[in-house]
């Protein structure tokens, strides 16, 4: 799996509903980070401490060529001036062909970091990513 598939799997998991920007990142980011073997052709992720804990820029990158593949749609939200990420119907299908690639156990982790990233307010979602990754936290600007 490359990462652009990866993140594929990760928009697929929530069978075409929305992703914040947050929730995408500390997806790819718990991931990655958790299970490093599952990004084995081409480059991994390096998630450096940002203002609201681990970010990659690459995330946005490969969303976007996922997006131009007609496999996710980035589309502005209603609630701020950020945008949410969420697999098409040829997404969720090309993912889930992806995921079942992958050993059960794998499979049953994304889905449930999916689940979980998508359960949390951004306040405890970046509150619990700092109490797990507490060097995640040296370039935050989050005060909540």
């Amino acid at each position: 799996m490359n990462r652009r598939e990866l993140v594929l799997a990760v928009l697929a998991c929530s069978e075409g509903r929305p992703y914040t920007p947050a929730q995408l990142q500390k997806a790819v980011f718990l991931v990655t980070r958790n299970m490093p073997q599952i990004v084995q052709q081409g480059p991994g992720y390096h998630f450096v401490p940002y203002d609201y804990g681990p970010f990659d820029s690459d995330v946005y990158s490969d969303a976007s060529q996922l997006h131009h593949a007609g496999e996710a749609v980035i589309a502005p939200s209603g609630l701020g001036r950020w945008n949410t990420y969420a697999a098409t119907e040829a997404g969720v299908r090309r993912g889930r062909e992806l995921m079942q690639a992958l050993p059960d156990h794998v499979q049953r982790y994304l889905r449930d970091v999916s689940e979980w990233v998508r359960a949390q307010s951004f306040s405890s979602l970046v509150k619990s990513i700092y109490e797990t990754y507490p060097e995640m936290r040296a370039n935050s600007i989050f005060r909540g």
